[in-house]
């Protein structure tokens, strides 16, 4: 995709690969780097042959050094240039929150595979990805009492949801880096490995889930269980468990899973994306399932 300047996206074997491409830079964020995360996001949204998304950085030193603070970044990175008086005017919006907002309505799962230095917005946009590995070279940030904002990029209803509140405040109150092995104790990153393995291992996890599952079915689960963890009670994830199931055991991928399990086969799920999601789909726009 050669419009992009500040990413790169390869498409191969189901599994598209955004990398963060500013090495000189130790990949510091920049408002266009995260347009250009966007713009690729909704592209591998529409394409039904990709089937599994993973993140990292250019480089051996970094993930994403955080906002480049730098004249060269385009300044004002962390919101609009802007002033206005009217706190509910757009241009107040939180560009790192954008990005993370972005994320979440992904239908494809998203694996991050921190090879370095991850702070700040390196840090929070991690957050909105479903499964995160690190290498042992890693290092992590929540940096901003130490810079004199906040935590940004929604991170404040991330990261508690992830590692626990207790552990949340204390990496934001302190704002200190820490290593990979903290990050694993914490809860923040599934697995540590090598530096030579961390792509490896990173595409063995990606391979499984698009060689193996139903498009839609992970798209569902992915949307299901970002969305209903924090229901009132649980008759909430009921109702919807119960359309899911009643709409896909009908459908073309239930059968054919079904199929390839009796006739110990590998499945070949014809469903996609873009065309055979369930037709409450997206039930949290219509309250009319409630």
């Amino acid at each position: 995709m050669s419009q992009f300047t500040q990413i790169l996206v390869e498409k191969d074997d189901g599994i598209a690969t955004i990398t963060l491409n500013r090495p000189d830079k130790m990949n510091a964020y920049t408002r266009t780097m995260g347009a250009e995360i966007m713009a690729a996001m909704d592209d591998i949204d529409d394409d039904d042959s990709v089937r599994a998304v993973i993140f990292t950085g250019s480089g051996e030193r970094a993930f994403c050094a955080g906002a480049d603070l730098t004249p060269e970044g385009g300044g004002h990175v962390f919101s609009d240039p802007a002033e206005v008086d009217d706190l509910s005017d757009p241009t107040v919006r939180d560009g790192g929150g954008l990005l993370t907002l972005r994320l979440f309505e992904s239908k494809k799962p998203l694996i991050s595979a921190c090879n370095g230095v991850a702070v700040g917005v390196g840090a929070t946009m991690q957050l909105a990805m479903d499964i995160r590995l690190a290498s042992e070279t890693a290092r992590f940030g929540f940096v901003f009492a130490r810079r004199g904002i906040v935590p940004e990029a929604a991170s404040s209803w991330f990261l508690p949801r992830i590692v626990g509140i207790s552990q949340a405040l204390e990496w934001c109150y302190s704002g200190r880096v820490f290593n990979a092995a903290e990050a694993k104790e914490g809860g923040l990153v599934r697995s540590v490995h090598s530096p030579q393995a961390l792509m490896i291992e990173a595409r063995e996890l990606a391979s499984e889930i698009a060689q193996n599952t139903s498009a839609v079915s992970v798209a569902m689960t992915r949307a299901m269980m970002w969305r209903l963890m924090n229901a009132d009670h649980p008759m909430e994830a009921h109702k919807i468990d119960s359309r899911a199931i009643y709409r896909l055991s009908r459908g073309t991928d239930a059968k054919e899973g079904i199929a390839s399990f009796l006739e110990k086969r590998s499945p070949e799920y014809p469903a996609k994306v873009s065309e055979d999601m369930p037709d409450f789909y997206p039930w949290w726009e219509d309250r009319a399932y409630e």
